[in-house]
C-alpha cells in the first residue's frame, strides 16, 4: 500500500541513545484498519476517503486498494475534499489547530493554513471551483472564515457568538452563497467582493412553527398597533415594561409569544439556488435564498411504508434530478419527487440500521451510503443497479487483538459486543467472523492449537475453534465466576491458560482442546492439588509481597524469573527490580536496579517480546517504544496514535517479532507496523528463538489441530464432570434444583455446593442425633411453659425467659431496639422540621408584630370588630420619614419667608402710622398660610383628617410633578395610614379592656345568680360570657393537655416517681384527718356549721312526730296538740320560704337585668366602634389608592425612561452603523474611481495598440498591411471540454460556473492556441520573417491586453454592484435612524403629556353627582379643575360689583344727558355761524367758467347735453362690439392651442414609452456587449473612429468661423486705430 509523505516523516526512527547493536532499526506503517466516524467524501469519481484516528484512509472503488495519509500532529479533526481540484483538507486536534491541504493521488502537502482559532475546527468545506475553503469553529470564537488557500490568505471572517452549526455548504452554482444550519436555525451567507476585499453578509431564515404554519411576528421595537389608554397614560412595548435598555430589548419576546419552531436536521442546494431543508418533525421546507421565503412542501398522498419502517426526521439529504433522496433512523432511504410545492414519497433502499450519510459521486453514477455504525455501501445506477458493500464495520469498539499462531498470516480482533473477526495480515481484509452476542473484555490465542479464548463481563470464558479462518466456531464455554474476566494469558507452551477476574481470583485452565479445557483451580499448579472448593492448598503455592518506590501501572516478569520490569504510573520512569533469592514472609522492599526515563506520559503498559530480549511500552501519549531489556534504552520509537484518542489500548507482537499490531483506545483504529529496517543480528536472534519454539510446539499443535478437525468433536461441556455433578445433585437436591441450567451456575459455586453436599453426607448421623435431642428439649420446655401459666402473677416467668437461644433473643432485641431508635429518630427529625417551620411562622406572623391581630365580639348582636395588626417600623423607615418631614417643614418655612419678604417690600411705601395694622395683617396672613397648607377633604382625596391625621405636610395633588415629590408623598401617606391604624387600635384596646371589665362584673354577679338558682332549685343555666379564640389568639400558641387525643408517653422513671408521690400524698392526708378531732366533732354534731344561715331556710325540714305513723283514731290528746303545733310550725316555715323565694326571684331578676343592660351598652359601644372600623378601613383604602396611583405613575415614568434610554442606545448603535456604512461607501467609491481609472487607462492602451498597428508596419506594402491586419484581428477558438451526454443527463447541476483558476487555465489554453497561429506556416507569402516575428509579438500583446481588459471589466462590474449594495445598506440604516428620531419625538411628547396630566383623587358625596345615562366623557384635554366655593364667592362678588356699576352708570347717564344737550346746542350755533360766513365769502369770491357761462347763455342747454350723451353712447357700443369680437377670437385660439397641447401630451407619452423600451433595449444590448466583449471590438473601434472624425470636422468648422471673426475684428481694430491717429499732411 502506498502512503503519504507525512507518514514517512512520522515513521519510527532509531533513538540516538540506543545501543549500537540496534542501530538502523525502524518501523513503518503498513496499513491502517478503521471505520468512519465522520462523513465519507469523494476525492474523484473512483476514490473515497475518510479520517480514522491519526490517519486519512483513501479507498479506490475499482481495485479496493487503500492508501494511508498520516497526520503528524495527532488525531485528524474535520475533513473536506474538492473533486475538480482533487485536494483534501483536514485539521488536527490540538491547541491552535492547523489546516493541512494535500493533493491526490500524490499525497503531497500543498499548503498549511494557520488561523486564529484556539481550540478546534468544527466544519470545513470547499467551494465547487476549489479556490475557496470555508472553516467554522464553535467555542469560543464561533467564527466563520473564508480562505484563499492557494495564497494562504483569510479573505474575510465573521464571528457570530452562540450559533452552533451542524452543517455548512457552498452553493454549487454560485460560490458567493453559503448555507449554515443548526438544529435551531438556518442562515444564508452571501460573500460580497470588491476587487480584493471580501465581506460576509448574514441573513437568518424565519422558520415555521412545529405544526408547519408560518408565524406572523409583529415588530416589537416599533409596534404600530398598540392600544391607547386615555386614563392611565401611554401604552409602551413589553421591552420597556420589562426595563430592558440594551441589545436584549431588540430580541425580547414574552413567554406567551414564543412558539416552538421546526428543528432543521439537514439541507441541500438545488440548481436554481434554492434550499431544501429537512426537519425533525418530518416537514420538508423549500427556501428561496434571494427573498428568504419559506415554503412548507405538502405530500401528494400517503405512501405505503415498508414493514416496521417509519418516516421520521431525515438524517441526511442529497439532491437528485426532480427531487431528493432522504434517509432517517428507520434505515430506509426514500425518494422525494418534488413538483412545485408538493412532493411524492417512494421507498428507494432499505438497510438494517440508520443511514447517517448519503453522497453522489461527481458523475452521479454511484451513490455512497454510510450507516451510523460506519459501514459503507456503493449503489451503482444503470440498467441493472448494483449495491456493493465496501466497508463492513465492527459491532462495537475493538477491545483486544491477538495473532493466530505462528502470527505471520492472520490475527483476531474482539469488539465490546462479542464480535470476533479474523483478518489477514497481508492486506487487512476480513476472512471470517462470529457473533457471540455478549459483552466481551479480552482475547488470547493459544500457541499450541488453533483455538482462542475470549473473556466476558459476566465471568465466562468462551473457547473458539479457528482452524478454519473463514468460519470460526464456538467449541466450549466455561462459567468461572460472576466477576468480569480481565486477563487471559497463555504460557509459551500453550498448556495452561491463566484467567484473571476483577475480584482478584486467578484461574488455571488446561488450554488444550483435547483435555476439554479442564479447570484446575485458582493458581498454576499440578493437577489434583486443589481442595474440594477449588481453592489451591497453601503448601503448593508461594506468594510474596513486595513494596516498590513508585506505583506501577504495569509489570512483567523476565525469563530469568529473577527480574521484574515495571512501568511507573505517577512518574515517567521505567524500572527494573531484582527479586531476592531467599524466601521471606511479610513485605519485602525492592529497590530499583535500573531506572530510566520513559519519555512517555500517562498510564502505560509494558510487554515482553517472545524471545525475552525486548521490552515494548505503550502509553496514553500514543507512542510505542521498543527497548533493550538489559539497558532499558529505547532503540525504536513510533507514534501510531494520539493522546486525543486516549493513546494506545492494546499491542501485540508476533512470535517472530516481524509484525506488530497496535489498537487505539478511543479512535477505534488498528495500525499494522512492520520493520522498515532491522539489523541482521537482531533478526537472527528472534528468528532462531521462534524457530526453536515452533519446533517444540509442532507435535502439540499437530495433535490438537487433528483433535479439533475430527468430526467426532462436539461443542459440549466436559462429560465426566457434568455427569458426576448431576448425580450428586440427584442425591441431595429436589426436583426444582435439578431444573436449574448447569451453564448458569459458576464453576466456583458448583465446587462450593459439591463440598457442602459432601460435608452433609459425612455428618448426616450426627445431625439426626442433634435434631432428636432438640425435639426432646422442646417438649420439656413446652411442659414447663404450661406449668408456668398456672402459677400466680408474682411467681410467673416471662415467655422470653424460656427462650434457650440467648443469642437469637439478643439479636431480635437488638433489631427491635434498632428499629425503635430509627423510628424515634425519624419522628424527632419530623418534629424538628415542624418546630422549625412553626418558629418561622411564629416569628413572621406573631413575634414581629408590635400589635397582634385580634377580634372583639359583641355579647348579643353578631358584630365582630378586628383591630389592625401592625409591625414595628424599622429604623430606616423612621429615618426616612423624619428626613421627609424635616424637608417639608423647611419648604413651608421658606415659602413663609418669601411671602414675608414680598409683603415687606410692598409695605415699605405705606405710611408709618399703619405699621400696627400691617403687623396684624401679617399675623392674619401667617394664620392663613398655615391654614392653607391643610387642604380640604375633596382635594386631599380622603377623610384622614377625621382620625386626627396631620395633612399639612402633604403636597397638593395638582402639584405632584417630580419623582422626588411623589416618593415623599408616598412616605407621608404611609405615615398617615400608620397613624390612623394606631388611633383606631388605641380605641380598640380601650374597648377590649372594657369588655374584660364587663366579663369580670358578669362573673361576679353570676356567682350570686348561681347560688340563687341552686337555692330555688331552678333548671336555668347561668349565662357565662367568655373570650373566644379569635379574641385571644395567643391561645393557639399553647397546647393544652385536653387537646391531645393520644396518651402521653412517660418514661419508666417518670412513672415510678409519680407513684411514689401519689402514695406519699395519700398517707399524709390520712394522718392529717386522724389528728383533726375538732373537725370530726363539728361534722358529727352540727353538720359542719356553727350557725344556721338564712339561705338554709329553703332546705330546712321540720321533723314529723313519731306518732304520725299511726292512724288518726289512735292518737291521744297530747299527740293531737303536738300535731297542731307541728302544723303551725310547718305553716310558718312555708310562709318564710315563700317570702324568701320571692326575694330571691326579685334579686335574680335584678341581677339579670343589670347584666343585660351592661352588656347591651357595651354592644352599642362596640357597634359604634365597628362603624369607626369601617370608616377607618375606607380611609386607609383611600390613602392606599392614592399610593397605588402614585406608584403607577412612578412605574410608568420608569418605563418611559427605559424606553427613552433604549431608543437613545439604539440610535447610537444605528449612528455607529451609519458611520461604518458611510466609511464603507466612501472607501468603495474611492476604490471604484481608482480601479475605473486603471480600467480606462488599460482600454486606452488597447485602443492605441489597435490604432498604431499600421504605423508600426508602415515599411511594408499596403496589401501586406491589410493581410496582416486581418490576421491581427483573428483569434483562435479555444476548444471546450466535451462532456458525455450520459453524464450531462445524470448530473442535476449541469455546467457550473468556473473560478479564477479555471479562467487562468482557459487563458493558458488560449495562449497555447496562439502558438499555432504564430507558426511560420501561417505567415503570408513574401513577408520578411523578422516582420512576422514582430507581428506575432504585437498580436500576442494585443490578446493579452484584451484579456486584461475583460478581467478588469468583470471586476469593475463587481465593484459597482458592491458599491450599490453598500448604498442600499446605508439607505436602510438612514431610514432606521429617521424612524428612531420620529419615535423619540413621539415618546417625548407622550412623556410631557403624562407629566402634565395628573391623576387626582377627589371625594364626592353619594348622590351629589347623578347621571341618567352613564355617558362619562373621558377626554378632558381643555378642562380646568376649579374649587366650587371659589366659583360661588367669585359670582357673589361679581353680582355686587355689577349692581354698583349699574347704579353709577345710571347717575352718570343723567349727567351726561344734560352735558350732551348743551354741547349740541353750542355746536349748532357755531355751525350756523360758519355757514353764514362761508356764504358771504362765496358770494364775494364767485368765479364764472365757460361752462357756467354757456349754461347761462345757452337757452337749450339740456338738449346740447343730450346730443353729447347720445354720441358717447354710440362710441361705447362700437367699442363693446370690438371687444366681444376680440374675446371670441381669443377663445377660439385658446381652444385650438388646447387641442394642440393634448396632441403634444399624447405624443410625449408615446415617446416616453418608446424611450423606456429603447433604454431597456440599450441596457440589454450594453450588457450583451459587455458579455460578448471582444466580438464587438471592431465595431467599437469603427464607432470611435467615426466619433473622432466627427469631432475633428466640428472643431475644424469652429476654427474656421473663429478665424473669420478674428480677421474681421482685426480689420475693425485697424480701422479704429487709424481713425484715432491724427492725419499728418505732408508739407
Amino acid at each position: 500500500m502506498s502512503q503519504g509523505r507525512e507518514r514517512d516523516e512520522a515513521s519510527a526512527t532509531v533513538i540516538p541513545s540506543a545501543s549500537a547493536h540496534y542501530s538502523g532499526a525502524s518501523l513503518s506503517v503498513r496499513w491502517v484498519q478503521g471505520f468512519p466516524s465522520q462523513n465519507v467524501h469523494f476525492v474523484n469519481d473512483n476514490t473515497i476517503c475518510y479520517p480514522s484516528g491519526n490517519y486519512v484512509i483513501f479507498i479506490n472503488l475499482e481495485t479496493k486498494k487503500k492508501t494511508v495519509l498520516q497526520c503528524i500532529n495527532g488525531i485528524v479533526g474535520v475533513m473536506a475534499t474538492n473533486v475538480p481540484g482533487e485536494v483534501v483538507a483536514f485539521s488536527d486536534r490540538r491547541l491552535k489547530p492547523i489546516i493541512y491541504i494535500y493533493s491526490f493521488p500524490s499525497l503531497t502537502r500543498k499548503i498549511k493554513l494557520k488561523g486564529d482559532i484556539l481550540l478546534d475546527y468544527n466544519l470545513l468545506c470547499f467551494s465547487y471551483c476549489g479556490t475557496y475553503l470555508a472553516s467554522y469553529s464553535s467555542l469560543p470564537e464561533f467564527e466563520l472564515a473564508l480562505w484563499n488557500w492557494e495564497a494562504n490568505v483569510i479573505l474575510c471572517k465573521k464571528s457570530n457568538p452562540g450559533m452552533d452549526v451542524s452543517q455548512m455548504t457552498f452553493n454549487p452554482m454560485n460560490w458567493r452563497q453559503m448555507c449554515l444550519s443548526s438544529p435551531s436555525a438556518v442562515s444564508v451567507w452571501t460573500i460580497e467582493r470588491s476587487n480584493q476585499e471580501h465581506h460576509f453578509r448574514i441573513r437568518l431564515v424565519k422558520l415555521p412553527q412545529e405544526d408547519g404554519t408560518l408565524s406572523n411576528e409583529t415588530d416589537m421595537l416599533f409596534p404600530t398597533s398598540l392600544p391607547k389608554d386615555l386614563i392611565y397614560g401611554p401604552v409602551l412595548p413589553l421591552s420597556a415594561i420589562a426595563g430592558l435598555v440594551g441589545e436584549e430589548a431588540e430580541t425580547f419576546r414574552p413567554k406567551d409569544d414564543i412558539y416552538p419552531l421546526l428543528h432543521p436536521t439537514m439541507h441541500c442546494w438545488t440548481p436554481s439556488s434554492d434550499l431544501y431543508v429537512g426537519c425533525e418533525e418530518g416537514h420538508l421546507l423549500m427556501i428561496n435564498t434571494e427573498t428568504l421565503k419559506v415554503t412548507v412542501l405538502q405530500k401528494l398522498e400517503e405512501f405505503p411504508v415498508l414493514d416496521g419502517a417509519q418516516l421520521i426526521n431525515p438524517l441526511t439529504l442529497v439532491y437528485q434530478k426532480d427531487g431528493i433522496l432522504a434517509s432517517g433512523i428507520d434505515g430506509v432511504i426514500y425518494s422525494f419527487i418534488i413538483k412545485d410545492t408538493k412532493y411524492e414519497v417512494k421507498p428507494f433502499l432499505e438497510f438494517d440500521g440508520p443511514v447517517a450519510h448519503l453522497a453522489f459521486s461527481p458523475s452521479y453514477k454511484m451513490l455512497l451510503i454510510q450507516t451510523d455504525k460506519g459501514s459503507v455501501y456503493i449503489y451503482t445506477f444503470g440498467t441493472e443497479p448494483v449495491l456493493d458493500k465496501l466497508l463492513e464495520a465492527c459491532d462495537g469498539k475493538v477491545q483486544a487483538i491477538s495473532f493466530i499462531t505462528p502470527g505471520n498470516k492472520y490475527f483476531l480482533t474482539l469488539t465490546s459486543s462479542g464480535e470476533v473477526s479474523i483478518f489477514s495480515i497481508e492486506d487487512g481484509t476480513c476472512t471470517g467472523r462470529i457473533f457471540l452476542r455478549t459483552h466481551a473484555t479480552t482475547l488470547a490465542c493459544s500457541p499450541s492449537s488453533s483455538s482462542a479464548a475470549m473473556g466476558t463481563v459476566d465471568g465466562s470464558v468462551y473457547f473458539l475453534n479457528i482452524l478454519d479462518v473463514e468460519s470460526p466456531q464456538l467449541i466450549h464455554q466455561a462459567f468461572l465466576s460472576k466477576s468480569p474476566v480481565k486477563i487471559l494469558i497463555y504460557d509459551q507452551r500453550g498448556i495452561f491458560l491463566l484467567v484473571g477476574t476483577e475480584e482478584g481470583k486467578i484461574f488455571v485452565i488446561d488450554a488444550r482442546p483435547s483435555k476439554s479445557f479442564q479447570i484446575f483451580g485458582y493458581t498454576v499448579v499440578p493437577e489434583n492439588f486443589a481442595d474440594e472448593r477449588g481453592r489451591l492448598k497453601d503448601n503448593f503455592t508461594h506468594r510474596y509481597l513486595y513494596e516498590v518506590e513508585h506505583a506501577l501501572s504495569s509489570a512483567v516478569l523476565g525469563f530469568s524469573e529473577s527480574k521484574i520490569y515495571g512501568f511507573c504510573s505517577q512518574v515517567p520512569y521505567i524500572c527494573s527490580y531484582t527479586m531476592p533469592v531467599k524466601e521471606h514472609t511479610g513485605i519485602c522492599i525492592l529497590k530499583p536496579q535500573q531506572k530510566v526515563q520513559s519519555k512517555q506520559y500517562g498510564a502505560g503498559t509494558i510487554y515482553l517480546s517472545s524471545h525475552g530480549l525486548w521490552l515494548i511500552t505503550i502509553a496514553k501519549c500514543g507512542v510505542l517504544c521498543i527497548r533493550d531489556m538489559f539497558s532499558l534504552d529505547t532503540f525504536v520509537r513510533c507514534r501510531s496514535h494520539s493522546h486525543h484518542g486516549q493513546g494506545i489500548q492494546n499491542m501485540k507482537m508476533s512470535m517472530d517479532g516481524q509484525h506488530i499490531l497496535v489498537n487505539g483506545k478511543d479512535d477505534n483504529t488498528l495500525v499494522y507496523l512492520k520493520w522498515k529496517r532491522l539489523g541482521s543480528n537482531i533478526a537472527n536472534e528472534i528468528f532462531e528463538h521462534c524457530h526453536q519454539l515452533m519446533l517444540s510446539l509442532a507435535k502439540t499443535v499437530e495433535t490438537e489441530c487433528d483433535y479439533l478437525a475430527s468430526p467426532d468433536y462436539q461443542c459440549v461441556p466436559p462429560e465426566e464432570e457434568t455427569t458426576e455433578f448431576q448425580k450428586k445433585l440427584s442425591l441431595y437436591s429436589s426436583q426444582e434444583e435439578l431444573a436449574i441450567d448447569l451453564n448458569k451456575i459458576p464453576w466456583i459455586q458448583r465446587k462450593m455446593e459439591e463440598a457442602v453436599k459432601k460435608e452433609v453426607r459425612i455428618f448426616t448421623p450426627r445431625r439426626k442425633e442433634i435434631k432428636r435431642g432438640i425435639k426432646e428439649l422442646a417438649q420439656i420446655i413446652a411442659a414447663m411453659m404450661e406449668e408456668n401459666e398456672k402459677l400466680d402473677t408474682i411467681a410467673k416467668l416471662d415467655e422470653q425467659e424460656f427462650c434457650l437461644d440467648a443469642e437469637e433473643l439478643e439479636r431480635l432485641h437488638d433489631e427491635c431496639e434498632e428499629e425503635v431508635s430509627k423510628i424515634r429518630k425519624d419522628v424527632e427529625m419530623h418534629n424538628l422540621a415542624k418546630s422549625y417551620l412553626t418558629e418561622l411562622i411564629k416569628e413572621e406572623c406573631w413575634n414581629s408584630m408590635a400589635v397582634k391581630g385580634r377580634a372583639l365580639k359583641c355579647f348579643h348582636i353578631p358584630y365582630v370588630v378586628d383591630n389592625f395588626p401592625m409591625k414595628e417600623r424599622t429604623e430606616e423607615e423612621l429615618l426616612e420619614l423624619s428626613k421627609v418631614i424635616q424637608q417639608k417643614k423647611t419648604e413651608i418655612e421658606c415659602l413663609k419667608l418669601r411671602k414675608e419678604i414680598v409683603e415687606a417690600q410692598s409695605a415699605a411705601t405705606m405710611v408709618k402710622k399703619h405699621h400696627e395694622e400691617e403687623e396684624e395683617e401679617e399675623e392674619e396672613d401667617e394664620e392663613k398660610v398655615v391654614k392653607s397648607t391643610s387642604l380640604p377633604n375633596y382635594l386631599l382625596g380622603s377623610l384622614s383628617t377625621d382620625f386626627g391625621a396631620d395633612t399639612s405636610l402633604l403636597t397638593n395633588q395638582l402639584e405632584l410633578h417630580s419623582r422626588e415629590e411623589k416618593i415623599n408623598q408616598i412616605i407621608l401617606l404611609k405615615d398617615i395610614i400608620y397613624n390612623i391604624k394606631k388611633t383606631f387600635n388605641s380605641e380598640f384596646d380601650a374597648a377590649y379592656k372594657q369588655k374584660e371589665i364587663e366579663i369580670a362584673r358578669v362573673q361576679e354577679k353570676n356567682v350570686r345568680i348561681a347560688e340563687i338558682i341552686s337555692d330555688l332549685e331552678l333548671e336555668e343555666k347561668v349565662w357565662q360570657p367568655v373570650f373566644e379564640d379569635s379574641e385571644k389568639p395567643e391561645r393557639a400558641l399553647v397546647v393544652e393537655d385536653d387537646e391531645i387525643s393520644l396518651q402521653k408517653y412517660f418514661a419508666p422513671w417518670h412513672k415510678t416517681k409519680a407513684e411514689l408521690l401519689t402514695a406519699f400524698d395519700a398517707e399524709r392526708l390520712q394522718q392529717a384527718r386522724l389528728s383533726d378531732a375538732r373537725h370530726r366533732g363539728l361534722m358529727d354534731m352540727m353538720g359542719g356549721v356553727l350557725e344556721v344561715k338564712k339561705e338554709d331556710i329553703l332546705r330546712m325540714v321540720i321533723p314529723q312526730p313519731p306518732f304520725m305513723s299511726k292512724p288518726d283514731a289512735l292518737w291521744s290528746e297530747e299527740e293531737r296538740k303536738q300535731f297542731k303545733e307541728y302544723e303551725k310550725k310547718v305553716k310558718e316555715l312555708n310562709e318564710e320560704r315563700d317570702k324568701y323565694r320571692k326575694s330571691l326571684e326579685a334579686e335574680l331578676k335584678k341581677l339579670q337585668n343589670a347584666i343585660q343592660e351592661n352588656t347591651q351598652n357595651f354592644d352599642e359601644h362596640l357597634k359604634r366602634l365597628f362603624e369607626r372600623r369601617v370608616k377607618a378601613e375606607m380611609v386607609i383604602n383611600q390613602e392606599e389608592l392614592k399610593i397605588n396611583n402614585i406608584v403607577f405613575s412612578l412605574l410608568l415614568d420608569e418605563e418611559l425612561s427605559s424606553r427613552e434610554q433604549f431608543l437613545n442606545n439604539y440610535l447610537q448603535k444605528k449612528q455607529d452603523e451609519k458611520t461604518k456604512t458611510s466609511e464603507a461607501i466612501q472607501k468603495a467609491r474611492e476604490d471604484l474611481d481608482v480601479f475605473k481609472e486603471n480600467h480606462d487607462t488599460l482600454v486606452a492602451e488597447d485602443k492605441v495598440l489597435d490604432r498604431s498597428f499600421k504605423k508600426e508596419f508602415s515599411d511594408i506594402s499596403g496589401h501586406q498591411v491589410d493581410v496582416l491586419y486581418k490576421l491581427f484581428k483573428r483569434r483562435p477558438r479555444v476548444p471546450k471540454q466535451k462532456t458525455q451526454t450520459e453524464v450531462n443527463t445524470l448530473v442535476p447541476y449541469g455546467e457550473r460556473p468556473g473560478s479564477g483558476k479555471l479562467n487562468k487555465e482557459t487563458f493558458a489554453q488560449l495562449m497555447k492556441s496562439m502558438d499555432e497561429l504564430d507558426n511560420v506556416s501561417n505567415m503570408p507569402e513574401g513577408l520578411d520573417p523578422s516582420v512576422w516575428e514582430h507581428f506575432c509579438a504585437t498580436r500576442r500583446a494585443k490578446v493579452e491586453n484584451e484579456y486584461k481588459v475583460k478581467q478588469k471589466a468583470a471586476c469593475l462590474l463587481e465593484m459597482t454592484t458592491f458599491l450599490r449594495k453598500r448604498m442600499e445598506d446605508d439607505d436602510v440604516v438612514h431610514h432606521e435612524i429617521e424612524r428612531v428620531f420620529h419615535e423619540l419625538v413621539r415618546l417625548q411628547d407622550e412623556k410631557v403629556k403624562f407629566q402634565v396630566n395628573l391623576t387626582v383623587q377627589i371625594l364626592l358625596k353619594q348622590g351629589q353627582v347623578e347621571l341618567e345615562n352613564f355617558q362619562l366623557t373621558l377626554e378632558y384635554s381643555d378642562a380646568i379643575l376649579i374649587n366650587k366655593n371659589i366659583i360661588e364667592e367669585l359670582n357673589s362678588v361679581i353680582r355686587t360689583q355689577g349692581q354698583k356699576k349699574v347704579a353709577s352708570m345710571m347717575e352718570s347717564k343723567e349727567v351726561h344727558k344734560g352735558i350732551y344737550q348743551i354741547e349740541w346746542e353750542h355746536k349748532k350755533m357755531e355751525m350756523e355761524m360758519e355757514d353764514l360766513n362761508q356764504k358771504a365769502w362765496d358770494i364775494q369770491m364767485l368765479f364764472f367758467s365757460r361752462d357756467r357761462q354757456k349754461y347761462l347763455n345757452e337757452p337749450n342747454y339740456e338738449g346740447v347735453i343730450a346730443i353729447q350723451i347720445g354720441i358717447m353712447e354710440q362710441t361705447i357700443s362700437v367699442i363693446d362690439k370690438n371687444h366681444k369680437k376680440n374675446v371670441e377670437n381669443c377663445k377660439k385660439l385658446l381652444k385650438k392651442l388646447g387641442k394642440c397641447s393634448n396632441q403634444k401630451d399624447v405624443a410625449n407619452y408615446n415617446l416616453s414609452c418608446n424611450l423606456r423600451e429603447e433604454l431597456v433595449a440599450v441596457s440589454e444590448r450594453q450588457d450583451i456587449c459587455n458579455e460578448i466583449g471582444s466580438k464587438l471590438t471592431c465595431e467599437k473601434i469603427a464607432r470611435e473612429r467615426y466619433d473622432n472624425l466627427m469631432k475633428q470636422q466640428k472643431l475644424t468648422n469652429i476654427s474656421k468661423q473663429q478665424a473669420e471673426q478674428i480677421s474681421i475684428l482685426q480689420a475693425e481694430v485697424e480701422r479704429l486705430r487709424m481713425k484715432t491717429f491724427p492725419a499728418l499732411v505732408p508739407m
